[in-house]
């Protein structure tokens, strides 16, 4: 056995064991059928996303951290597509040591406490990269973050080989946040007006004007030199979902409770949900986000 091998295989052991088990044999194509069975009405999210982890984790020496800026409506599968990141990635997905959520109203309420989020921020983020250099960091409602704060971790980022003797480049951050979903909303009603189909909607379509929507308004990335050093690698666009995908919704939400999918059942669910605007009722107004309360009125 050649010492590259060896070495290949080590690492894998190393990592597995330590709950870290992207490169056991086929969770990349897994991670693929996932985004593409279970994210529904997201093309562009699918495939942005699909690149920029297998890429990142492919990479034996990233220059930087990973970091994708989630954004769109409510229940359009923004927090869904980070469980199947950190899924894919930790033998415990979300419930692994090494993933870190932190909500901007639960962490970081009071704007008297700027200084000190700001300082517990950095020591958070120094202490847990020290332990695994593959941490996960999810920021949950960045529209809810007080501007600024957000801008603590920018060295952090950033490309360096280390910083204070610890290494960043192999860690991951997610922001998710509705901001900016005004804009996808309307470009997505716009393609519908003009009778385009909404997969003809491509990212770059999108990635300007939803980067500079978000830069512009108050949220967690006013003004961010986040944005300004363009350390933020893929803005990924959640489009707000149409009738069809709620159904899919529904159906899945069946299945993952062990029950056989229902058709007119989930027809039945997603046909009492509020849609816009509201001469057409084309996209849901919650999205999927109330289907594992309400279709339980349905059995």
């Amino acid at each position: 056995m050649s010492s590259g091998v060896f070495q290949l295989l080590f690492m894998q052991s190393f990592l597995w064991n330590a709950g870290i088990g992207w490169t056991i044999p086929n969770r990349n194509s897994c991670f693929k059928v996932d985004l593409e069975s279970k994210l529904f009405g997201q093309h562009i999210a699918s495939l942005v996303i699909l690149k920029a982890v297998n890429g990142f984790m492919r990479d034996d020496n990233p220059k930087k951290p990973l970091v994708l800026s989630l954004h769109g409506p409510s229940g359009t599968g923004k927090n869904f597509v980070s469980k199947l990141i950190a899924a894919k990635i930790y033998k415990k997905g979300m419930d692994s040591s090494f993933v870190h959520v932190l909500n901007s109203e639960l962490h970081f309420p009071l704007q008297s406490q700027f200084e000190t989020y700001k300082t517990q921020l950095q020591q958070r983020i120094k202490d847990n990269v020290t332990n695994c250099e593959c941490s996960m960091f999810i920021f949950d409602e960045m529209d809810q973050m007080h501007p600024g704060l957000i801008d603590s971790i920018k060295p952090y980022l950033g490309y360096h080989s280390n910083l204070d003797g610890v290494s960043y480049r192999k860690a991951i951050f997610i922001f998710l946040s509705n901001a900016g979903g005004e804009s996808i909303t309307q470009t997505a009603l716009d393609f519908w007006k003009a009778g385009r189909d909404r997969e003809e909607i491509k990212l770059n379509d999108l990635e300007t004007v939803l980067s500079s929507s978000v830069f512009n308004s108050n949220n967690g990335l006013w003004h961010s030199g986040l944005i300004t050093n363009n350390l933020v690698d893929f803005f990924v666009p959640f489009l707000p979902l149409e009738y069809r995908h709620v159904v899919q919704c529904v159906m899945a939400e069946m299945k993952a409770k062990g029950l056989h999918p229902d058709q007119n059942m989930a027809d039945k669910v997603a046909k009492d949900l509020l849609y816009f605007p509201r001469s057409d009722k084309v996209f849901s107004v919650s999205g999927c986000k109330t289907i594992c309360t309400r279709y339980h009125n349905y059995i």
